[in-house]
């Protein structure tokens, strides 16, 4: 994988603020190459050292690796979540 393109994604994921999230799609277009699918192996493969947890799926549902702890992390940064533990879109942006 582009070293630049890992760069660029994770770079865009520390400015997402606490209380906020994006999506996998978001950071794709904003990078400007890729898609949803390659921001999220640069997750998998990199995205230890950022907030990882704020970025989830288009849908609302949070990141399922890490053992589940994305809810618990999105809660303790204030995101408004659904009682199923989705992300409310109001957060996302």
């Amino acid at each position: 994988m582009d070293e630049e393109y890992v760069e660029a994604v994770l770079a865009l994921v520390e400015q997402v603020p606490a209380g906020r999230v994006t999506t996998y799609g978001a950071l794709a277009r904003a990078v400007g190459t890729g898609g949803p699918r390659q921001v999220g192996r640069v997750m998998a493969l990199h995205g230890d050292a950022v907030p990882w947890w704020r970025v989830v799926h288009a849908d609302g549902r949070p990141a399922t690796c890490h053992g589940g702890t994305a809810v618990e992390r999105l809660r303790e940064d204030g995101v408004p979540l659904t009682p199923r533990g989705w992300v409310e879109r109001s957060a996302v942006g």
